[in-house]
């Protein structure tokens, strides 16, 4: 391959390879749902609990938990919630699970 052809090839193929990954609701995230903090699912229905672990660490870790909980949120919307409460995470500290308790409300 020609050298100056190659940053236009490598932005098609990367292009390419990101478009197939669009559906993925840990990329796109998941519309419909809503997260709350515990006191406001008082009047809602419990669902399920649902647990995840981001599949990447170090330099990666924040996308890694971004996309571990819109994964968990498709899977209450999948359950019939619409509503998830997350486990508080102290922040700066790793993450190597994360809880929900999802609720229709």
């Amino acid at each position: 391959m020609r050298r100056d052809l190659w940053p236009a090839g490598f932005a098609a193929v990367l292009l390419a390879v990101l478009s197939g990954c669009s559906n993925d609701p840990g990329f796109a995230g998941v519309p419909g749902m809503r997260e709350a903090e515990a006191g406001a699912v008082g009047a809602c229905a419990y669902v399920s609990d649902i647990r995840g672990r981001p599949g990447v660490y170090g330099p990666l870790a924040d996308q890694g938990v971004k996309y571990t909980r819109n994964q968990i949120l498709a899977e209450a919307r999948d359950a019939g919630a619409n509503t998830v409460v997350f486990d508080k995470v102290v922040p700066g500290a790793a993450v190597y699970e994360l809880h929900a308790v999802a609720y229709r409300c």
